[in-house]
C-alpha cells in the first residue's frame, strides 16, 4: 500500500532529516544547557509520535484495513517498521483509545511515553480482571487518575502496573471474589510438536502457580563458566530451557522416591508492617489476603514483615508445615482430597483454622484437600469442621446449600454428622 497523497508531515520530515546532532566540539556548548533543552524537545517529539502512531492504528482498526488485507494491524505496523514490541504496545494502545480520556489528553500534548500509557492501559485492564463485578464509571475514573498520578510522578511502567495489581487485589478482597490472577478455572497448558519435531509448550496459570514456576527454574538457570573459563556463552533464553530439562529430571527422579510426607514448594511471602498493602510475592507481586491464607496451609513459607521503607522487621523462620508423619497419618485418615476424592499425591495439606490465625499444625487442624477444592475452600464459601468422630466435614455455602447441613470427607460419603452425634 502506498501513499502518494503530499501533507504537512512531509514537510516536517524534510526539516527533521535535515537537522544535524551535537558537535563533539565542547566550545560549541560548554555547559550543556542548547544540549539538555534540545533533548527535551526531541523526547517531546518522541511521545507526540506516539501519541499520533496509537490514534492512527486506532483508525486503521476502525477503517478494517487489516482484515480487508487478511492481516492485523499489529502485523502491518512491523511491515511499516515498528519492532514487534512496538507493535504490540501500539496495537494495545490503540484498542483502548476512547476509554482513558484523561491518559490521552497527557498523551496527546507529550507528557506521557508510549511506554507509558500501554502501562496504564494494562494497569486499568488488571483492575478490570481481578474485580469480581464490572467497575463502575465512577471507579473506572478514579483508578484511571490514580494511575495516571503515578505515571506523572515519575513512576516507571512496572511501578505502575505493579501499583495496578495492588489495587486489583484490594477490590478482590474488600467483594469477596475470585481475580482471575487466582481463578484456577482460567488454566491453561498446551504443547504441539513443530515439523522439525521441536515441541513449542505455552501455559498461562495462576500467580501461585507462576510464582512456583519462575522460583524454580530461576533457581536452576545459573550461567556456567566454559571449560576454558570464559563466560557462558548460552543466552539467558537458553540457560532457562536447560533449566527446565534439569526441573524435569528432578522432578522424575523424585517420583521414584517415596515422596508421600514431602513438603510443598517453598515460598517467601512479604508482609507490610502497618498492614496497609497487601502482602506479596517476590517474583509475581502483591497477593490477596485468600491467597496468602492459602499459601501458608502447605509448604515450607518463610514470612518477612517490612516497614513503610521495605526494610525487614521481623524474618520468620522457615518452618515445614506438616511434616512427613503428620502428612502421612492424615492420608490414612482422609485418604483422599476430603471434597472430590483426588489421590494424596494431589492434595495439599490444608489447616482448618487457618495457620494465619493462630491454627495449630496437628492431626487435629489438617485435612487433604486437592489444588481445585483448597481454592474453593479460600474462595467461595465452603467451610471445614471437625466432627464429634475427629474427621473433617464439609460446610457448602448458602448458594448450594440454604440450609448448610454439614458433609463428611469423600471417603465416608454414606455418613451424616447427626448420625455421628447419635
Amino acid at each position: 500500500m502506498i501513499d502518494t497523497d503530499t501533507t504537512p508531515l512531509d514537510a516536517i520530515l524534510d526539516q527533521l532529516v535535515e537537522i544535524t546532532p551535537p558537535t563533539d566540539d565542547p566550545t560549541d556548548d560548554p555547559t550543556g544547557v542548547h544540549t539538555y533543552s534540545q533533548l527535551r524537545r526531541w523526547i517531546l517529539l518522541r511521545n507526540l509520535a506516539d501519541h499520533h502512531i496509537a490514534t492512527h492504528a486506532a483508525h486503521l482498526d476502525d477503517l478494517g484495513v487489516a482484515e480487508k488485507a487478511g492481516s492485523t494491524t499489529k502485523k502491518l505496523l512491523i511491515e511499516m517498521g515498528l519492532p514487534p514490541a512496538a507493535a504490540t504496545r501500539t496495537a494495545r494502545i490503540a484498542d483502548h483509545l476512547g476509554t482513558l480520556s484523561k491518559v490521552e489528553t497527557c498523551a496527546a500534548d507529550g507528557r506521557l511515553a508510549g511506554e507509558v500509557v500501554d502501562a496504564v492501559v494494562r494497569g486499568m485492564s488488571t483492575i478490570e480482571k481481578r474485580s469480581p463485578t464490572q467497575l463502575s464509571d465512577d471507579d473506572h475514573a478514579i483508578y484511571e487518575t490514580e494511575l495516571l498520578t503515578q505515571a506523572l510522578s515519575g513512576a516507571t511502567p512496572t511501578e505502575i502496573q505493579k501499583h495496578a495489581q495492588t489495587i486489583g487485589n484490594t477490590i478482590a478482597d474488600d467483594q469477596g471474589g475470585i481475580p482471575a490472577s487466582d481463578d484456577r478455572t482460567l488454566d491453561t497448558l498446551s504443547h504441539h510438536t513443530t515439523d522439525d519435531s521441536r515441541v513449542e509448550i505455552h501455559a498461562n496459570v495462576t500467580q501461585v502457580v507462576g510464582e512456583k514456576f519462575i522460583a524454580m527454574i530461576d533457581e536452576r538457570s545459573v550461567p556456567r563458566p566454559e571449560p576454558d573459563g570464559s563466560p557462558d556463552r548460552r543466552s539467558a533464553a537458553q540457560i532457562r530451557a536447560d533449566a527446565l530439562e534439569v526441573l524435569l529430571d528432578q522432578a522424575a527422579a523424585g517420583a521414584a522416591m517415596d515422596t508421600i510426607g514431602t513438603p510443598r514448594t517453598q515460598v517467601a511471602l512479604t508482609i507490610p508492617a502497618d498492614g496497609g498493602n497487601p502482602a506479596f510475592l517476590p517474583w509475581t507481586g502483591s497477593v490477596t489476603h485468600a491467597i496468602a491464607r492459602q499459601l501458608s496451609c502447605d509448604g515450607s513459607l518463610t514470612e518477612i514483615i517490612i516497614d513503610g521503607e521495605t526494610v525487614p522487621l521481623q524474618m520468620g523462620r522457615e518452618r515445614r508445615l506438616f511434616p512427613a508423619h503428620l502428612r502421612k497419618a492424615i492420608i490414612i485418615r482422609d485418604q483422599t482430597c476430603i471434597k472430590c476424592g483426588a489421590p494424596p499425591s494431589h492434595t495439599q495439606v490444608h489447616h482448618i483454622q487457618h495457620w494465619t490465625d493462630d491454627g495449630d499444625t496437628d492431626l487435629d487442624n489438617g485435612c487433604l484437600l486437592c489444588q481445585r477444592c483448597h481454592t474453593q475452600v479460600h474462595h467461595n464459601g465452603w467451610e471445614i469442621i471437625l466432627g464429634f468422630d475427629r474427621h473433617p466435614w464439609l460446610i457448602p455455602p448458602a448458594d448450594i446449600d440454604p440450609r448448610r447441613r454439614a458433609l463428611p470427607a469423600y471417603n465416608r460419603r454414606t455418613m451424616r454428622l447427626d448420625d455421628i452425634a447419635a
